[in-house]
């Protein structure tokens, strides 16, 4: 009988605490007792525990049993301290020594006949673990794919309490997995392509743009225009994701429980297409425990929002931070939970409830009924789009042509181009794109001749524009200079970009 300590960890958001789970087992009266700030579901761990080693086969006789999980002063939650609390039992009943269980990272919820169940954030876990030089973790035989993904990390997946039992005497032997160099999902042909898309030629210039540079992107047009057809194939022009952006994202799927067993790594760009019933909690993140929301599953990719003003303002509204800051705060009591928040939003709406504006021949809507609808975005959304495009009702000879349409890969290699050059001129400075452009930043980067800063006075004054839409021009301006291989801001550059504002005037008259 004696002390024993084993090392586990859990998630608060996106940030990883270490835990110890100290065990003390003496003579006295029989009891199980765990202290440690705990959650109701980690205080049900008594029963698991005692029955998962009963039926292990092992012996876990009427002591006084002290179960405490260290630091006292962070609440601890979810079932993954099963398996270190077992094992920590199991080495102060001296069934186990000491010795085999340091330096190890143990995850894992059981269940009564003593499986080892798969449990959530096994990936930042393991992140975290390596950071702290941790050479070794048992996880539960489910997610030791998610583990293996940390380079460096030795990961032991186990079945049940008794095998994890042998491997820490060494009577049994269980290969490690180890990450492999090559890249686990490896990505197929993507099912969708822009050349299924005919005409919209314009928008899917628009939209070539808005990827380019990560520019906010806003859809106008009647129904059946290819709105949203256009937008779901956003993702097949994105460059191609780097490691550290899978693992960066895989994180954060890993967090809620959202991959797949045998193919964990997401590689992927996200495509999170939203409904308009939607409230600002699933969207930003948050709740009573927070969570990452709709916003941060997004990240690196694409946050898709049909029918916007059928949206509530108040969501609508919630956005404004996270575009500007790209990632989201949400403080509580016990802390403040910080969430990455890096996406491109794309809108689509129709011009008017009926959506057949401004065909006046077709369109019965009143002009109080046309403001009422587009009314519910507000000014200060409206600024925080880069691009605003028209998508026109596609004729019938255009279909009837069916002409080759611009495959996606083609899109994407001039894409990737304009992003490497970003990515160059911007190799010290921290930012990745030109949308993140701001202050000094702006002028260093975007400087114009004097015709072209003529041009701007002009538009400046006539669009009525507002000192974030201005910024907003010269940010897209340097990003169709990008795709022109061009090194200043030439007055054809200007030109497209402030043609991106124009809509402003014309539906919202601002």
């Amino acid at each position: 009988m004696g002390f024993s300590t084993v090392l586990s960890a859990s998630v608060f958001g996106l940030k990883v605490e270490l835990v110890n789970v100290e065990a003390d087992v003496s003579n006295g009266l029989p009891m199980f007792h765990m202290v440690g700030y705990l959650s109701s579901e980690v205080k049900e761990a008594t029963d698991r525990v005692r029955t998962a080693i009963h039926n292990s086969g092992m012996e876990f006789p009427a002591k006084k049993t002290i179960i405490n999980l260290a630091p006292a002063t962070i609440k601890k939650r979810g079932a993954a301290f099963d398996l270190p609390i077992a094992v920590a039992i199991l080495t102060a009943l001296g069934q186990l020594e000491q010795a085999s269980v340091e330096n190890i990272m143990m995850l894992g919820e059981l269940s009564l006949d003593g499986n080892v169940k798969s449990v959530t954030g096994v990936l930042p876990i393991v992140l975290e673990a390596k950071k702290r030089g941790i050479k070794t973790c048992v996880l539960p035989k489910a997610n030791v794919l998610e583990g293996a993904l940390v380079e460096g990390m030795k990961v032991i997946g186990v079945e049940n309490l008794e095998e994890t039992v042998l491997f820490l005497t060494g009577e049994a032997k269980i290969n490690a997995t180890l990450c492999s160099s090559k890249d686990r999902g490896e990505n197929l042909e993507p099912p969708l392509d822009y050349s299924d898309v005919y005409g919209q030629a314009a928008v899917k210039r628009a939209t070539e743009i808005a990827v380019a540079g990560n520019h906010n992107l806003l859809l106008i047009g009647p129904p059946g225009s290819a709105k949203s057809m256009i937008a779901k194939r956003i993702p097949t022009i994105f460059p191609e994701m780097t490691r550290e952006e899978s693992i960066e994202i895989t994180k954060i799927y890993s967090v809620l429980g959202m991959l797949e067993e045998t193919d964990p790594l997401i590689c992927t760009r996200p495509f999170r297409s939203v409904h308009h019933t939607a409230t600002k909690t699933s969207l930003v993140g948050g709740g009573r425990i927070p969570r990452p929301g709709e916003i941060s599953l997004a990240h690196s990719g694409v946050l898709f929002l049909d029918e916007l003003p059928e949206f509530s303002r108040e969501v609508l509204e919630v956005l404004r931070q996270p575009l500007e800051e790209h990632q989201i705060r949400i403080a509580r009591a016990q802390g403040t939970y910080q969430f990455p928040a890096n996406f491109m939003l794309v809108g689509a709406l129709n011009p008017c409830p009926c959506g057949c504006y401004p065909d006046l021949n077709k369109c019965r809507c009143t002009e109080r009924e046309i403001q009422q609808y587009i009314g519910k975005l507000s000014q200060p959304f409206l600024d925080r789009m880069d691009i605003c495009v028209e998508a026109p009702r596609v004729e019938y000879q255009v279909l009837k042509e069916k002409r080759r349409e611009e495959k996606s890969e083609e899109i994407r290699k001039r894409v990737s181009k304009a992003r490497k050059i970003q990515q160059i001129r911007y190799q010290s400075t921290g930012i990745l794109t030109n949308a993140e452009l701001e202050g000094k930043q702006l002028e260093k980067y975007c400087r114009l001749g004097k015709k072209e800063e003529q041009m701007m006075r002009q538009a400046f004054s006539r669009l009525g524009l507002t000192a974030r839409t201005y910024y907003k021009i010269l940010k897209v301006g340097r990003t169709i200079a990008d795709l022109d291989e061009s090194e200043n801001i030439e007055l054809r550059h200007l030109q497209e970009a402030i043609g991106y504002r124009a809509m402003d005037k014309k539906y919202w008259g601002k």
